[in-house]
């Protein structure tokens, strides 16, 4: 089969054949639809987060196919032991055994890839492709960090690219008042967080003209933290939604102050998947998707970390 593979981090992806993928016990053996890319397989193949395993085919955001016909979506969590204290307690997310797929699993910048059967999660047939592949890691993730946030009522997103485009969407449906931030200068991101219903958008190193109760952080930038902190009010709080990030400079105590808080949210479960994508068909979260062939995988990398589109890019074999 054809696949874009990363033989060594740092190293461009290579488009190139592969043999077809055997699925072990469990598992399920799928036909790759599309595959969107995260910014988590940009600091893979740029060396930020170290992979377990070389080579490796990245892309954990896979609408496959089974053999039998059914349409199923594969996300970043893509086995756990399911027996420590973490997966018996409903926080199977922090298990220290997990496997991630795209990291620990090969995943699906290819046209075949194979499956734990109990971390496929099942597709509705009328969500066009292109759109569902977005929803399973920056949608899921992001709306993990949203419940993390509470009822809070003004909610600021610093970062607007895949995850926070849909999570406005959503915020908005719930009634809430978001308030996006991007990278200074960006009139275009702005203009597309307005017209998905932002009250305001303006660059990351601006003040909001109301104070925040709640922030998530999707940009990888840690010198956005002490920012987002010092845009609270009493009580807020400010939620890390990514797997890397630079950095936090020293900040003082006064932004913490006035019971702030600041936590991270890490990875996803099964049962943040079922609930997101059922509230994705409820509001509608339409995703803003640029399409590449799988050839292309390394340019789709390329224009990510440039910052060339809006939305997700998506990878499709």
């Amino acid at each position: 089969m054809r696949a874009a593979v990363l033989e060594a981090q740092g190293q461009p992806l290579k488009p190139t054949e592969v043999p077809d993928p055997q699925p072990g016990p469990g598992q399920l053996r799928l036909k790759v639809e599309a595959c969107a890319v995260c910014r988590t397989d940009l600091h893979l193949r740029d060396a930020e987060i170290p992979a377990s395993r070389l080579p490796v085919i990245l892309g954990h955001q896979i609408v496959g196919r089974t053999e039998d016909g059914r349409r199923v979506g594969v996300p970043w969590l893509g086995w756990t032991d399911g027996t420590c204290r973490y997966c018996r307690s409903h926080r199977e997310n922090l298990c220290p055994n997990a496997r991630f797929t795209g990291r620990d699993i090969d995943g699906g910048f290819a046209e075949w890839t194979v499956a734990d059967q109990r971390y496929c999660l099942p597709l509705p047939e009328d969500l066009p492709t292109e759109q569902a592949a977005p929803l399973l890691c920056g949608g899921l993730i992001g709306y993990r960090a949203l419940t993390f946030t509470d009822d809070a009522e003004r909610l600021g997103l610093y970062g607007f690219g895949s995850a926070a485009h849909m999570i406005c969407q959503l915020a908005v449906h719930q009634g809430r008042e978001v308030f996006a931030f991007t990278r200074p200068g960006d009139a275009r991101t702005q203009a597309f967080a307005r017209s998905l219903g932002a009250t305001w958008a303006g660059g990351s190193d601006e003040l909001p003209p109301e104070r925040l109760e709640a922030a998530i952080i999707f940009a990888s930038a840690g010198e956005l933290v002490p920012r987002a902190l010092g845009a609270l009010a009493d009580g807020g709080v400010v939620v890390c939604a990514g797997i890397h990030m630079t950095d936090i400079p020293a900040f003082p105590y006064e932004l913490l102050y006035h019971e702030h808080r600041l936590c991270s949210v890490a990875n996803l479960t099964r049962q943040d998947g079922r609930e997101f994508l059922a509230l994705a068909q409820q509001v509608p979260v339409r995703t803003t998707v640029t399409v590449y062939p799988l050839e292309r995988a390394e340019e789709a990398l390329a224009d990510l970390r440039a910052g060339r589109f809006e939305g997700t890019a998506v990878i499709v074999p």
